[in-house]
């Protein structure tokens, strides 16, 4: 019987696993739980979160990749996690190594994204191209002559903390006017809780019932999405953001697609279209080369689990 890999996704509030065919990349089992606090939580939270899923898969454990929002080196070490407070210098690949038969890869989440990306997703059949994700911050990762790179360090892909303004809001980084602090989901409520505050746009305090904290992301998406005028606004603000750290980007890497994924994509055009507009504004001579499509992911809410899970085959 054919081994199956596991993938998990390691958050700030959950962890996310998923058995996966490695050949046909389909997914046959899933689990689910909260993040513990401690490493030693983490790490037995992972191992009996396997094994339960090659239980339930019912063939043999091939590899498990696991996929962690922060910082991941190249031996599998959990370096640094702004969402995981405390956790620093966490052996993933050693420790879960140890009580798991079968070889571990560790990376970030957001480059595990983009492998699912690669190879099942928006991004497959590409070349050259930048995967995004707009979450609670902003990762992402590159794909340069048909590889995700990952640098030197195993480090790339901290697009959320390009600094675009040096005297700007705090970043959970330890710096200051990083992208993510403006182009983020909680960058776009923020932006949201300022047009409301300040009478801009009155109908996402109504909409809150007068709560302005309950104004978040998601909050300021489902009213543009429903035909809320002011939100439309806001998102377009956000949008300009957004376009900002891509332009950087498409500037540096000249990708022949760029994919974003995350909660905020799924207002679709209403994000995207703007977006668009504002990349062809800002990157360096728009009108003297081909136009880079920003095309929305497609490899599904569980693409960091089942790019973990790929990470072999990557």
């Amino acid at each position: 019987m054919a081994a199956i890999s596991v993938g998990v996704d390691l958050g700030g509030t959950k962890v996310f696993g998923v058995a996966v065919d490695p050949e046909s990349a389909q997914v046959v089992a899933t689990r689910r739980t909260s993040t513990p606090s401690s490493g030693a939580e983490i790490v037995s939270s992972i191992v009996q979160m396997v094994e339960e899923l090659a239980g339930e898969a019912q063939r043999p454990l091939g590899s498990v990749g696991i996929g962690a929002a922060g910082l991941v080196d190249a031996r599998g070490v959990l370096r640094f996690a702004p969402n995981l407070p405390g956790v620093v210098d966490l052996d993933l690949a050693g420790a879960v190594g140890s009580r798991v038969e079968a070889p571990v890869a560790v990376d970030n989440d957001a480059t595990c994204s983009a492998v699912a990306e690669h190879r099942t997703g928006a991004a497959r059949g590409t070349a050259n191209a930048i995967v995004v994700a707009l979450g609670t911050g902003i990762g992402g990762a590159l794909i340069m002559d048909g590889e995700v790179r990952r640098g030197a360090n195993h480090m790339a892909g901290e697009f959320g903390h390009l600094l675009v303004d040096p005297d700007g809001p705090p970043c959970g980084c330890g710096n200051r006017g990083c992208w993510e602090q403006y182009a983020s989901g909680s960058a776009l409520g923020r932006l949201g809780r300022d047009a409301a505050s300040s009478g801009r746009a009155p109908s996402l305090l109504d909409r809150a019932e007068g709560r302005l904290d309950e104004i978040d992301g998601l909050a300021v998406t489902a009213a543009a999405v429903a035909g809320d005028q002011a939100a439309v606004a806001v998102l377009d603000d956000f949008a300009r953001w957004v376009a900002v750290g891509l332009a950087g980007l498409v500037n540096i890497v000249d990708p022949e697609l760029v994919v974003m994924g995350g909660g905020l994509v799924r207002a679709g055009d209403l994000l995207l279209d703007p977006v668009r507009t504002h990349l062809d504004d800002l990157v360096m001579g728009a009108a003297y080369r081909p136009a880079v499509p920003v095309a929305p992911a497609t490899a599904g809410d569980a693409a960091a689990a089942v790019g973990a899970a790929l990470l072999f085959a990557a």
